[in-house]
């Protein structure tokens, strides 16, 4: 019976002992959610699933027009869409740093908490030729934000979805 409690109370105070450390882990950025302190949103995208998306029509002209925006409550305005990635859905970070890969000439300013990109399919062609937009294909866009403080957002990608 000594020999049981000995084993319980040893059992209690090694339990103890693991739980009561101080944040022992040390997680690195790879394994943390990156999220900015300003959040940027697609007002009018369809949100289920893995990225936001709008449809875009070829009969209608396939005009692209992606608002970009940022909590009012933030205290922050955009000052512009410094860069933008574009392509396959297969786009990501390494895209947007790259500055040959940036599809605007010129950055884009900002109306306050929102800003506007536009573009068509006829343009994302003559600039991404290798890229499909024939009906039911996707592209995607990825922007990097600044802000009026001068810090730089890069928002989630945002997908267009193609149809006829």
């Amino acid at each position: 019976m000594k020999k049981i409690a000995f084993q319980f109370l040893l059992l209690t105070v090694i339990a103890l002992a693991g739980t009561s450390c101080k944040d022992d882990y040390v997680y690195s950025d790879l394994v943390q959610d990156n999220r900015p302190d300003v959040p940027v949103t697609y007002p009018g995208a369809t949100t289920y699933g893995f990225d936001p998306y709008y449809e875009v029509s070829t009969a209608a002209g396939g005009n692209i027009k992606i608002t970009l925006s940022i909590p009012e409550s933030s205290g922050r305005t955009i000052k512009e869409i410094t860069r933008v990635a574009a392509g396959a859905t297969s786009i990501n970070v390494a895209t947007l740093n790259t500055a040959s890969q940036n599809y605007l000439a010129a950055p884009i300013a900002g109306n306050g908490t929102k800003a506007e990109f536009t573009t068509t399919l006829k343009d994302f062609s003559a600039k991404r030729p290798a890229v499909s937009v024939a009906p039911s294909a996707e592209i995607a866009f990825m922007f990097l934000v600044t802000l009026d403080n001068g810090s730089q957002i890069v928002a989630q990608p945002v997908r267009i979805r193609i149809r006829a």
